[in-house]
């Protein structure tokens, strides 16, 4: 089932009973952008899915965003900070 943010935010309730029986799709300007689920489907997809600690998911991050982590490291040492000279620092006049 789908329907628009609009429609689900008036008849909430009626969504959220459908939701019991089929996953509702709510659009949001033109384009699907969440989805209600029962509390029991929410559960079957929490178990299915393993638990990862944030160590892991920060080596993941740095790995699959090694180079623009990289390209923006050489642009602050070769540039400074965006902000350099807009902003007084303490003890600067």
């Amino acid at each position: 089932m789908q329907t628009t943010a609009t429609e689900a935010k008036n008849r909430f309730g009626y969504f959220c009973a459908k939701a019991k029986s089929e996953p509702v799709f709510i659009e949001k300007d033109g384009r699907l952008d969440s989805v209600i689920v029962s509390f029991d489907t929410f559960q079957a997809l929490q178990k299915a899915q393993p638990p990862v600690s944030f160590e892991e998911r920060k080596r993941a991050f740095q790995e699959k965003y090694k180079d623009w982590i990289a390209e923006q490291n050489a642009h602050h040492e070769a540039h400074g900070l965006w902000c350099a000279g807009l902003v007084a620092w303490p003890g600067e006049a």
